[in-house]
């Protein structure tokens, strides 16, 4: 009975601090159209588990840009490329922080590059990614072994689908173990994906924190005093997840360390390496420590390990389902890199249907719907609306890229409606922008690319594919899952047959 008493008293307190919140944000500013509101919950009861969607259909009644509260937080949403061309190329010097997110959460640590303020800190270590690790000449130095993690893939494949001409494989599965272990490889300097952690794999650990620290919109995080008590029952899940990998990525460093006392250099330094190199610069205007050596080599394992095996697997997702498409693709391939070898990352440029195949599939599925949140770092007034300093702001790239006032049938499949097209995918132009722009832009786009393209092209030119027998490419589940990425709800599943002489299969890369 004490215990419950506490309880009642507790969420009292809740409701009563955050109902004096609710009547103060936003008074006597003129903010953007907004819902009606709910005391405590704000607008938090309109967005489903598919927020980017909710918020795309509530755009169409508000305008592309509204104002959505998310317990007594007013936050901007946009919805069209007008607005975002404003908010991320006009005023981008504005809104280039982040919002503190997740309280406790380690995964949205400000020390991660993604989730950092902007500030000195921000700025010196995108820098430094861009410039060492991420740079073409550093990608161009790891296309073997980026080859080499793909034919891996290919063999995987083909040894499953052997001699019977109807097993299925978890294609959803590969794709995410072709790109963890490129990641791990470049980071870490070898592969991590069958590593044990607490009994259980390094990709499985990876994901499910991921899937923990990023289902949707957590009401901890804009109603803070319900964060204790843990409503949605991740924290402590949470909590040891990232605990496990803390300690992990402790033994990689060590073996890095280790590894340099003893003078044992590698051909190709991994971005562990690069790190340490870093600390150990007397001259450098911000001391790198251990906690940021684990920091950013995690922040750009979970960003782009996720991110290009969700691209790949909605690609060949829709390609199953546009049989036309998949023809021509493969025509393509046959052209330019003909049956009697595999595709390099040399024949890429000239594979145009395929570019675009990829592009279409950013603009229907953005890896991060929503982008992640941004934070203005002064008052602003734009489209005549008063935006106050540490204003939040989402900018809805899924809903911008299906935008029909810009895309003719702006929901189907239509590789061609980007060949011969100025239009790219690199932040360049606001109706579509699956990675962001201006400086919060990923910045990995090269690296994404480099994976996506050559997994695409080699899964595509080594295999015909069709789908499990019941399976239609009108009834393929196509459902998706919110994340910081979208992904499949449901792993796909299909059946590959070789369509390259046996031994090349054999071959070493």
């Amino acid at each position: 009975m004490e215990f419950l008493s506490s309880a009642w008293i507790l969420l009292c307190t809740v409701l009563l601090v955050s109902a004096l919140l609710f009547r103060k944000s936003g008074r006597g500013l003129k903010l953007p159209p907004s819902p009606t509101r709910l005391p405590i919950l704000g607008n938090l009861h309109l967005i489903s588990n598919l927020p980017h969607r909710s918020l795309c259909k509530l755009a169409q009644k508000y305008g592309p840009i509204m104002t959505i509260y998310l317990g007594s937080f007013p936050t901007i949403v946009i919805s069209s490329s007008h607005m975002a061309e404003q908010f991320l190329r006009n005023y981008d010097h504005i809104f280039a922080s982040r919002p503190v997110m997740g309280g406790d959460n380690d995964l949205l640590s400000p020390q991660k590059l993604t989730f950092s303020p902007y500030g000195p800190y921000w700025k010196f270590m995108r820098k430094f990614i861009i410039q060492e690790l991420l740079s073409p000449n550093r990608m161009r130095s790891f296309a073997s072994l980026r080859a080499q993690e793909v034919f891996a893939m290919i063999c995987s494949i083909q040894s499953k689908a052997g001699t019977n001409p109807d097993s299925v494989v978890d294609v959803t599965k590969e794709v995410g173990s072709l790109t963890n272990n490129i990641i791990c490889r470049m980071s870490f300097g070898k592969k991590l994906n069958e590593a044990q952690l607490d009994g259980r794999t390094f990709r499985e650990v990876l994901y499910e924190l991921l899937a923990l620290s990023s289902s949707g919109f957590a009401y901890s995080d804009y109603i803070p005093l319900l964060g204790r008590l843990s409503l949605q029952g991740n924290r402590h899940r949470q909590a040891e997840l990232a605990k496990i990998l803390d300690v992990f990525m402790e033994s990689i460093v060590d073996e890095h360390f280790e590894r340099r006392k003893k003078g044992i250099d590698l051909e190709c330094g991994d971005f562990v390496d690069s790190l340490i190199s870093l600390s150990e610069d007397e001259s450098m205007e911000i001391k790198i420590t251990r906690d940021h050596i684990k920091n950013v080599t995690f922040d750009i394992l979970a960003a782009a390990t996720d991110t290009s095996a969700g691209v790949l697997d909605w690609a060949i997702s829709e390609l199953l389902r546009n049989p036309i498409a998949m023809k021509k693709t493969k025509e393509e391939l046959d052209s330019v890199v003909e049956l009697d070898r595999m595709v390099e990352e040399s024949d890429l440029p000239n594979l145009h249907y395929l570019q675009s195949v990829v592009k279409e599939t950013l603009r229907l599925y953005p890896p991060a719907p929503l982008l992640l949140p941004h934070e203005s770092i002064e008052h602003a007034t734009i489209e005549g609306y008063q935006l106050p300093k540490k204003t939040q702001l989402l900018v809805n790239v899924w809903a911008i890229a299906r935008d029909p006032t810009h895309w003719e049938e702006a929901s189907k499949f239509k590789p061609e409606r980007f060949l011969g097209s100025q239009i790219d995918v690199k932040g360049h132009h606001f109706e579509v922008l699956p990675f962001g722009s201006g400086r919060r832009g990923c910045v990995g786009i090269n690296l994404g690319f480099s994976i996506i393209h050559l997994g695409l092209a080699q899964l595509l030119h080594c295999f015909n594919w069709s789908l499990p027998q019941g399976i239609t490419p009108q009834n393929l589940d196509m459902s998706e899952i919110f994340h910081i990425n979208s992904r499949r709800a449901v792993p796909l599943l299909a059946i590959p047959t070789p369509r390259l002489p046996l031994q090349l299969y054999e071959l070493n890369n």
